[in-house]
């Protein structure tokens, strides 16, 4: 069921909840399919029975209908995977944040000085200086041997140990046959560490030459646990998930919380680019 915090500016939807909103924001008849979602929203107040929104919602459907940016989070983790972002409008920030298990996601107002923080914390980046030291900077193979030892974690069964865990993740990456030695040991730790692997991307339209276009930026990063923040360098980000094959070059070089952040903010468009998207 959909529900809100009046005091947080803050609201738990579900996809069809926006869609429902989608449309009467615009105007529009709701479909036939949506009836469910359209009285789950009037039973909880976001929309009285003659179809119009809650004053409460105008900035959020404002920001939903009309983004100038908007910033993608997927992340993959033990629990599944996840689907965050960000819609930055001319006058408001919207967070939209999943959870393991839920089909609503928690939509907020960010005060947009704040933005960068905010995304910080949806990946938890956190500044840790006990993080262990590892015997290479950095590990390069294909995404096929990367797959393989995550296959090999898939199979661990419930309550092994972590040598356990590594053990299945090495037996997947000599399947792969392409990768041995110190790299291939400092691979299996850094996927039976694994907490999440997430890549955040940006997007806004521009105008390149006259024409119209869509910019963008993104980075992918691994987040190891006590062995701290990998970058993804290869496949580098953002990649159309269709150009990306099992023979494709894979690399990560051990980073720290300084770099993300510094990411985070460089991904961003700058003040020029934000003016001609809001031109649009």
């Amino acid at each position: 069921m959909p529900s809100f915090d009046v005091s947080r500016s803050r609201f738990r939807l579900a996809d069809e909840h926006l869609t429902v909103l989608s449309e009467l924001a615009a105007g529009q008849e709701v479909p036939a399919e949506f009836a469910t979602a359209h009285q789950e929203l009037v039973e909880c107040g976001l929309v009285n029975r003659d179809g119009k929104l809650s004053h409460l919602l105008l900035p959020l459907m404002r920001t939903v209908l009309s983004p100038v940016v908007i910033i993608s989070l997927e992340a993959a983790g033990r629990q599944g995977k996840l689907h965050h972002g960000m819609m930055i409008g001319q006058d408001d920030v919207v967070a939209h944040e999943a959870w393991p298990g839920a089909t609503e996601a928690e939509y907020s107002l960010v005060e947009p000085k704040t933005l960068v923080w905010k995304l910080a914390d949806m990946v938890g980046l956190q500044q840790s200086p006990t993080a262990r030291e590892t015997a290479l900077p950095g590990v390069e193979t294909t995404v096929g041997t990367v797959e393989a030892g995550l296959a090999g974690l898939e199979t661990v069964p419930p309550g092994s140990s972590a040598e356990q865990e590594r053990a299945h993740i090495g037996q997947g990456l000599a399947a792969a046959g392409t990768l041995t030695g110190p790299a291939a040991a400092l691979l299996a730790e850094l996927i039976s560490e694994l907490r999440s692997s997430w890549r955040m991307t940006a997007a806004w339209q521009s105008d390149h030459d006259g024409r119209q276009g869509v910019e963008g930026r993104g980075f992918a990063v691994w987040d190891c646990g006590s062995l701290g923040y990998w970058l993804r360098e290869l496949p580098e980000e953002p990649l159309p998930a269709d150009r990306i094959t099992p023979e494709s070059p894979f690399r990560l070089v051990r980073v720290d919380a300084r770099t993300i952040w510094t990411r985070i903010t460089d991904l961003l468009p700058g003040e020029g680019e934000i003016r001609r998207a809001e031109a649009r």
